[in-house]
């Protein structure tokens, strides 16, 4: 822990005074009692403030006792709160400053520099308190204290106090007040302490019998006996039904509209997790987190869960309960419930009482509501643990909005707005030298999801007292993320930063891993589906060298048509066809594979439509996406052959369907890629031809999806590996033997696992995602580095007009 000295203690006094500033996330996370208490044990006098750069604390002691204090804090950080910094000057003139006692006193937020913490899942003791018969919290779905429940969902201003949340309406009893203003109650200043005297109430809708007074309990009978229910939970409606009722299962994702994607899952405790899945010790350290997460686990091969629960996947997400009520609810149940998202298919979580009746009409049976407002939408976090590190896919729940310090160079970094991707949105706030992340929003052409960001950009500058020096999108005009900061920018007078999409991955990779703003050069390897290059036409599959500043691309995927331009996206025998149409004569093709399953399948769509199409240059643009050359091979050889029904299905599917046998057995056989000079614009790029001659054969003789996709994967491994080594060997000295991997196609388990592996073995160093998503969601923090790089250089920091 850091600990600057600003003046040295003066030994020779009995008592010494000292001022200790206290940064981090310190505020709203019983971050001042846990001061309080200790100043009492050391028998310190002072007192204790939030204000606005976080907690500002003056102890009066001796120097021994002073430090001991100061080590005290910091190996007793609350659970919720993270200590970045404590700052200590000496007091003088001691006799007009030393009091009798230890005080927490009255805040002085009126310059607010410190942030809100994320919700987080009920803590051991409130559990123990909700179950406990003799405990005046017995059966309460709302238990809470400082170190558990609802924060960001429930705030509409600063400061956090209860007055400026969704818990205004409730007013304390006695006992909770009593609680509430006890420095030794862990309840002290807990701005959504309740209990059932005073707080919100639950209840079934339609109402039955025996449901008023026992309401949680008749709503486990309900999912027991195969009902659907929406509840509401601590940042949004969950629908839910028993997981091992194929029925119920069947049932929810017809109704719901939910083809394929997999349902999340919730379980009474590990024990039960364990009967489905492979859980390691990193992947239960994750579940019992306060964050909460879904924590995506590798299935047992035996399973008594329904079949669509998770078809065509060797993965479950689960989640342990994160709230008194899903405590309640699960206490007799000893199989998982489904838990998914509370909305129809392509629309956002619901949050709202009446909005959740109306939208879930026809989906739900019945409706487990409550009377706590739910003022922010939330949605569950995602995390996979790969090669022992936990590695998130959606960061929200648990995580937004903790801040997250930028790396080495970008101490004095301006105030700026980087205003995300068009899909799996999130945007960034820098604010004093941290990066603020949103929660996940999702994709913006839904108008609920971008009335969503919309309002959640006026929360955030709000809660952050925040004034951008300068507004960073996308290079892609169209993304509605793009024209949301052009419009502020012209609004507010600000400049107007605009960044590259595949820089903006690598540059979130480097931030994700601390790497310095003066560090030197990366090759950054970006695979992902679309996003627009330097050269206006659209990338994904590219090596960039550089950093923070700048970047040239150095190689790249062989480029080929998006047949039907976004359609190409949602049915992936489009791409099969532009490969096969890019290296191969049609009409010799089949000549040469007469029966062969895959050329019948594709003559029967409107080819000559689509080679018209082609010749005319007519809404077929080339693509060097990595994405849809998986989503390729998965069509070529059966997986999701006519059309996907979420984001990325197929290549996830082509992943899930290899077993661990086949990776090991198929190295050898591995099918193979060109590197070859590319004549658009001479840099070097992978080519496929070699690739598909292989897999038109194996086709042909019947070869297994499972062994082809092993040597697919084995193929695109060994060809990124041979680029690197290539542009690294070219680029000498320019260089460092470092490599960073970014994209959504690097959540591949399989590409991710093997690729650093091979290229640990070869001594790089290999910069890979772990606090921030590789995907889309992670891009905002990319964009803001690089924009920060820019001002930085230039010193163009002044705040806007």
């Amino acid at each position: 822990m850091l600990l600057n000295t600003v003046q040295k203690i003066n030994t020779e006094l009995t008592i010494v005074g000292r001022a200790l500033r206290v940064k981090g996330l310190v505020q709203g996370v019983g971050f001042r009692p846990t001061v309080w208490r200790l100043a009492q044990d050391l028998r310190l006098t002072g007192h204790v403030l939030n204000d606005g750069d976080g907690v500002l604390i003056h102890a009066f002691g001796s120097e021994d006792q002073i430090l001991q204090f100061i080590s005290d804090i910091e190996q007793n950080c609350p659970p919720l709160a993270r200590i970045d910094s404590i700052d200590s000057i000496e007091h003088t003139h001691l006799e007009q400053l030393a009091p009798t006692d230890f005080s927490i006193i009255t805040s002085d937020l009126s310059r607010p520099h410190t942030g809100i913490a994320p919700d987080a899942a009920s803590c051991s003791s409130c559990i123990s308190e909700t179950l406990e018969p003799n405990s005046r919290y017995y059966n309460y779905p709302f238990t809470n204290c400082t170190h558990c429940g609802p924060r960001l969902s429930i705030i509409n201003t600063i400061p956090y106090d209860r007055q400026n949340t969704s818990m205004a309406s409730f007013k304390k009893c006695p006992d909770c007040d009593n609680e509430y203003n006890d420095p030794a109650n862990r309840r002290f200043h807990a701005q959504p302490v309740a209990c059932p005297s005073c707080g919100p109430k639950v209840w079934l809708e339609p109402a039955v019998e025996k449901s008023e007074t026992n309401t949680i309990n008749v709503a486990a009978n309900l999912i027991k006996q195969g009902s659907i229910l929406a509840i509401k939970g601590i940042s949004g409606f969950h629908l839910v039904c028993d997981a091992s009722n194929d029925t119920a299962v069947a049932r929810l994702r017809q109704r719901k509209n939910r083809k394929a994607k997999p349902f999340a899952l919730m379980a009474r405790n590990i024990k039960i997790i364990k009967q489905y899945c492979l859980v390691n010790t990193a992947e239960a350290d994750l579940l019992k987190s306060s964050a909460g997460p879904i924590v995506l686990l590798d299935k047992k091969s035996s399973l008594s869960l329904a079949n669509e629960v998770a078809d065509k996947q060797n993965t479950l997400g689960f989640m342990l309960p994160t709230t008194p009520l899903h405590h309640l609810l699960l206490q007799d149940i000893n199989t998982p419930l489904v838990m998914t998202s509370g909305n129809p298919s392509g629309i956002p979580q619901c949050i709202d009482n009446n909005d959740a009746i109306e939208k879930l009409q026809g989906i739900a049976d019945y409706w487990l509501l409550n009377n706590r407002d739910i003022t922010n939408r939330v949605d569950d976090s995602v995390i996979r643990v790969i090669q022992n590190k936990p590695r998130v896919l959606r960061r929200s729940r648990g995580y937004a909005p903790t801040s997250i310090r930028l790396p080495a160079g970008f101490e004095k970094s301006p105030d700026i707005l980087a205003c995300g991707a068009e899909l799996k949105n999130t945007f960034c706030l820098v604010k004093d030298g941290k990066a603020i992340i949103s929660q996940h929003m999702g994709d913006l052409e839904n108008a609920q999801t971008y009335a969503d960001y919309e309002k959640n950009q006026n929360l955030y500058q709000a809660l952050y007292a925040h004034e951008p020096s300068a507004i960073v999108i996308d290079a892609h005009p169209e993304y509605l993320s793009s024209k949301y900061g052009q419009a502020l920018s012209e609004e507010t007078n600000c400049p107007l930063i605009t960044v590259h999409h595949h820089h903006a991955h690598f540059a979130s990779c480097l931030a994700d891993n601390q790497w310095g703003l003066n560090d030197g050069k990366v090759l950054g390897v970006t695979f992902d589906g679309l996003g627009l290059g330097a050269d206006n036409t659209l990338w994904g599959g590219e090596f960039l060298l550089g950093d923070y500043s700048g970047y040239e691309r150095l190689g790249s995927m062989k480029q080929a048509a998006l047949m039907g331009g976004s359609q190409a996206i949602y049915q992936p025998w489009r791409n099969t066809y532009a490969q096969l149409k890019a290296h191969f004569d049609w009409d010799e093709l089949n000549n040469t594979y007469p029966q062969h399953d895959l050329l019948s399948a594709l003559n029967k769509q409107p080819l000559k439509t689509l080679n018209s199409m082609l010749e005319k240059n007519l809404n077929s643009p080339l693509s060097s996406s990595c994405g849809r050359l998986f989503d390729a091979v998965a069509a070529a050889i059966g997986i999701c052959r006519e059309n996907i029904h979420y984001e990325g299905q197929a290549a996830i599917e082509l992943e899930a369907c290899v077993t661990k046998e086949a990776m090991a057995d198929e190295v050898s056989r591995a099918y193979k890629f060109d590197i070859c000079q590319s004549n658009e614009n001479d840099i070097p790029v992978i080519d496929s031809s070699p690739l598909w001659n292989s897999l038109l054969v194996d086709i042909n003789n019947n070869v297994p999806p499972h062994i082809m996709s092993a040597r697919f994967h084995h193929a695109l491994i060994n060809a990124t590996v041979d680029m690197i080594c290539r542009i690294t060997e070219q680029a000498g000295k320019r260089i460092t033997a470092t490599v960073a991997l970014t994209g959504g196609v690097f959540q591949n388990t399989l590409l991710l696992r093997y690729t650093d592996e091979k290229l640990t073995g070869l001594g790089y160093k290999v910069l890979t995602h772990s606090t921030i998503p590789a995907n889309d969601s992670g891009l905002c923090l990319g964009q803001a580095t690089i924009a920060l790089a820019k001002l930085i250089k230039h010193k163009e920091v002044q705040p806007c007009a």
